[in-house]
């Protein structure tokens, strides 16, 4: 294709580089976890309570413990937050 056979309407504006991707998060580590069956329902009962599932209230109750024990790590990141991951093209505000 020569300069002359373009089509008017492209125009000369030059190629957009890609949009720069964002930072993917370090995968969660699963960690097989064996319980009591009447400590998990109480744990279950008490994340209900709280609005937690028990995953979550597990999550929570081991922070808790770490940084009352002084070993919680610094860079360890916030608690996932509930409900769809952020950056999906229907989220509020795009």
């Amino acid at each position: 294709m020569t300069p002359d056979d373009r089509d008017p309407a492209e125009g000369d504006a030059p190629e957009q580089p890609p949009a720069p991707r964002r930072k993917a998060a370090a995968p969660r580590k699963q960690v097989l976890l064996r319980l009591d069956p009447l400590v998990y329902e109480a744990l279950a009962r008490w994340a209900g309570a709280e609005l937690r599932s028990a995953n979550a209230q597990i999550e929570f109750l081991l922070r808790k413990a770490l940084k009352e024990a002084g070993r919680f790590p610094g860079s360890a990141g916030p608690i996932a937050r509930r409900g769809r991951p952020p950056g999906s093209s229907d989220a509020p505000g795009d």
